[in-house]
């Protein structure tokens, strides 16, 4: 199984994979004025999550809000039975709540508030802010990490940059997934994606220094072979342990995902799908950056062929 020549067709499934998510970040901010769909942990505003005790329809509880001046408010259902509905919108102050408590119980009776929170504009600016220099800070101690680490090989430069690139693949996966779920559910960018895109980026880096840490070991034992046929050999020693470490993170994750309830859906969701995706870069992205960098070609090797008219001498 040559794993690292076929690195095109690994390379054209990333890209398939994180095409959704670039294609929607450009949407977003030529509609929306933003990259990614962020939530009020990030722009500031309030969230109010009510359950009925009868099943509503979101559509009827969001017109209350719009009628008592609140346009730009959004709801939709969180839980399947119908009666539970979660509701963003600008900040309020106490006398607004209480005067929109009047009018919801005044339409659908009685509710009980699940929560409420109410986050300042500043505040999810310096949560934004925060969150970025989280992303570049672990970039340039990764690579600076695996530059040191293996400094006993010829350009170790190029070990680091291509744990980097699997980083960065596995982020804009998750973000195509969430891109994608927010046009058919709503999904938005909170303060759990960031949690998830971290945890992803550490399984991901662990992942990926296992399997380079191999070719570094079998560039010294394997002398006498070829870049590729070295790298190709350490995936297929490290490819079952990688797949297996994961998939058993991913069995708690899909149990989680089932029976976590709707709350922790969305972040399980992200994570197993990031979790996916750091499995992939891993074994199909890592390595094969390392060898199309040291040959030069980005897409594999192709066997030479005789010019047209050529003399070909066989013994």
């Amino acid at each position: 199984m040559n794993l690292v020549e076929r690195r095109k067709l690994w390379f054209g499934i990333s890209l398939i994979a994180i095409l959704p998510g670039i294609l929607f970040m450009i949407w977003n901010m030529a509609t929306v004025g933003t990259l990614l769909p962020l939530a009020i942990d990030y722009t500031g505003g309030t969230q109010w999550e009510m359950r009925f005790e009868q099943p509503v329809a979101p559509t009827e509880v969001r017109q209350v809000f719009v009628d008592a001046g609140y346009p730009d408010t959004t709801a939709f259902l969180v839980e399947e039975d119908g009666r539970t509905v979660q509701l963003k919108l600008k900040t309020i102050d106490p006398d607004q709540k209480d005067t929109l408590i009047a009018a919801v119980t005044a339409r659908f009776g009685v509710f009980d508030e699940r929560s409420y929170r109410s986050i300042g504009p500043s505040i999810g600016a310096e949560v934004s802010r925060a969150a970025l220099l989280a992303v570049i800070a672990a970039c340039v101690l990764i690579l600076v990490y695996i530059a040191v680490a293996f400094r006993e090989v010829s350009h170790p430069f190029r070990f680091g940059a291509a744990a980097i690139v699997a980083l960065v693949h596995d982020v804009l996966v998750t973000i195509s997934f969430v891109s994608v779920m927010n046009l058919l559910a709503g999904w938005e960018i909170d303060a759990l994606f960031l949690t998830a895109a971290l945890t992803v980026i550490g399984f991901s880096v662990n992942d990926t220094i296992v399997v380079l840490d191999r070719i570094r070991e079998n560039l010294r034992r394997h002398r006498g072979e070829s870049y590729a046929t070295v790298a190709n050999r350490s995936l297929l020693e490290t490819a079952h342990r990688s797949i297996a470490t994961q998939i058993t993170a991913m069995l708690i994750l899909v149990a989680l995902l089932i029976f976590g309830g709707a709350t922790l859906r969305v972040f399980m969701a992200t994570l197993l799908v990031g979790l996916i995706s750091g499995t992939y870069s891993s074994i199909f992205n890592a390595a094969p950056v390392v060898v199309a960098w040291e040959e030069r070609s980005l897409f594999g090797r192709s066997e030479a062929k005789p010019k047209t008219g050529a003399l070909i001498v066989t013994s």
